[in-house]
């Protein structure tokens, strides 16, 4: 399968390397509006580079590609890859709307073929390490998560888009929050069904910078999720209460289990976790493409950018948003 990348930011390089190491995949074609930037990514591999992303498709050297551009661009992107017949792996989140999550899957269903929506943070090992954990029962029941992460929105501090809510989204809680919100629904195992959330623009910015949400899961799990700007040492933490112990997960770390005082370790963290997990993505997509059904569904992807969207109106607010969760039931 012939893949392109549409923006050849921060990950791109990531997702060039993980095409390159999976059997029946090749990396065709590179596309950002920097030529230079395109190059870098793609002369690795012998990638063709656009500069226009509908040049690229006209020129039927891709039959899949990844899109990894400002979030507001993901429709357009999306709808113009179906029109020719390209499946897509869109990067978190999804869109910016319900209604452009909604056109990007209408489009991709009359065209037969598949979007998946990545959501890197189901493929990290320690991640999966939790997961297992969960899983064999050891802990009982989730009862209470903890998500704390970091992130830097001082302006200047990362690209300008970042900070232009028409074409973000927003701030800190569409970047960062989608990326806690993804993975602390899917350790908490049920869609939330209110979420109350408060947020501050530090440093002159024109977006939030940190904030925090609290949200009940339809199991009644209870979630806490704290994003924090500049923080002294970086923060990437999900400390899960189960009925029996403790669970934590940083990916600088690993993943550790305490019950009745037995301090257990589940991963410990390397240097090649996350291209390993970028690797998982694309394997998993490549799948998807022939048949299989993805590791998160479009309903799971769509849910994040409700909560998202959800946490900035209680913000805005200050009062907690009730959900009927109908796009997970």
């Amino acid at each position: 399968m012939r893949l392109g990348i549409i923006g050849a930011g921060a990950v791109a390089g990531f997702h060039a390397q993980g095409i390159a190491d999976i059997a029946g995949l090749t990396l065709t074609a590179v596309c950002d509006l920097n030529a230079e930037t395109a190059g870098n990514v793609a002369q690795p591999w012998g990638a063709s580079v656009y500069t226009d992303y509908q040049e690229m498709f006209t020129g039927g050297v891709v039959d899949a590609v990844v899109i990894n551009t400002p979030h507001s661009l993901h429709k357009d992107m999306v709808v113009a890859a179906a029109s020719h017949g390209v499946h897509v792996l869109v990067e978190k989140p999804m869109a910016t709307t319900l209604e452009d999550a909604k056109i990007m899957e209408a489009a991709c269903e009359a065209a037969g073929v598949v979007m998946v929506v990545g959501m890197i943070q189901h493929f990290m090992a320690e991640k999966l390490a939790l997961m297992a954990a969960l899983q064999s029962g050891v802990l009982g029941r989730v009862l209470m998560i903890h998500d704390y992460r970091s992130t830097d929105y001082r302006p200047g501090s990362r690209p300008d888009w970042f900070f232009d809510k028409a074409v973000s989204g927003g701030g800190a809680f569409i970047n960062i929050g989608a990326h806690c919100l993804d993975r602390s629904l899917w350790i908490g195992g049920a869609p939330a069904v209110r979420i109350t959330s408060s947020t501050l623009n530090r440093f002159g910015a024109p977006v939030e910078t940190d904030g925090t949400m609290e949200l009940r899961l339809a199991n009644d799990v209870q979630l806490r999720i704290t994003i924090v700007s500049d923080t002294p040492e970086n923060i990437d933490e999900v400390l899960v209460v189960g009925e029996r112990g403790t669970i934590t997960a940083d990916p600088r770390r690993g993943t550790f289990m305490k019950i009745d005082g037995v301090r257990t370790v589940l991963h410990t963290s390397s240097a090649d976790d996350i291209q390993n997990a970028f690797t998982a993505q694309l394997a998993d997509f490549h799948a998807a493409v022939r048949g299989a059904a993805p590791a998160v569904s479009g309903t799971h992807a769509k849910h994040v950018v409700e909560l998202v969207l959800a946490a900035y109106e209680s913000a805005q607010s200050g009062e907690s948003v009730e959900l009927t969760p109908a796009l997970v039931r």
